[in-house]
């Protein structure tokens, strides 16, 4: 049992079949044939489907993920792209410690009020400092 139809390909990897006629759009897998209506799929779909859950998973676009199959449709991974996309995870998870750490000073802080509260005004104005830095990244370069 080598090829797969659709339905078979959905149950095995929670993938809606909706979802597998997009991929199948977009060039991420292919199909082999029909049977009826249905389309058929080769087994090794379901490896495949397994790494593209990955790389969404990892924050990857679509685009950057068909980067990731050489055109016999073996994988290609850029080492170095996933290195970047890894110390990207590090830098958001830096931020969202922070931040949680910060809700969790912020919830239970003795002071009267927040505004009272040394640490919960740094973290105020490093807040206040990130967001004009992210505006200031949205906008574009002067021609």
């Amino acid at each position: 049992m080598n090829e797969l139809d659709i339905t078979e390909v959905a149950r095995r990897s929670g993938v809606p079949a909706s979802t597998l006629r997009f991929y199948e759009e977009k060039g991420l897998v292919a199909s082999v044939g029909r049977r009826g209506l249905r389309r058929l799929f080769d087994a090794g779909v379901l490896e495949r489907l397994a790494l593209i859950a990955m790389g969404r998973a990892a924050g990857f676009s679509l685009e950057e993920i068909a980067l990731m199959f050489a055109p016999d449709g073996r994988p290609r991974i850029d080492r170095r792209m996933l290195l970047s996309r890894a110390e990207q995870l590090d830098r958001t998870i830096r931020e969202l410690s922070a931040m949680r750490d910060g809700l969790r000073h912020a919830a239970a802080c003795p002071a009267p009020s927040h505004m009272e509260c040394p640490t919960f005004r740094r973290l105020l104005r490093g807040a206040a400092s990130g967001a004009k830095g992210a505006r200031s990244r949205k906008r574009l370069p002067p021609r």
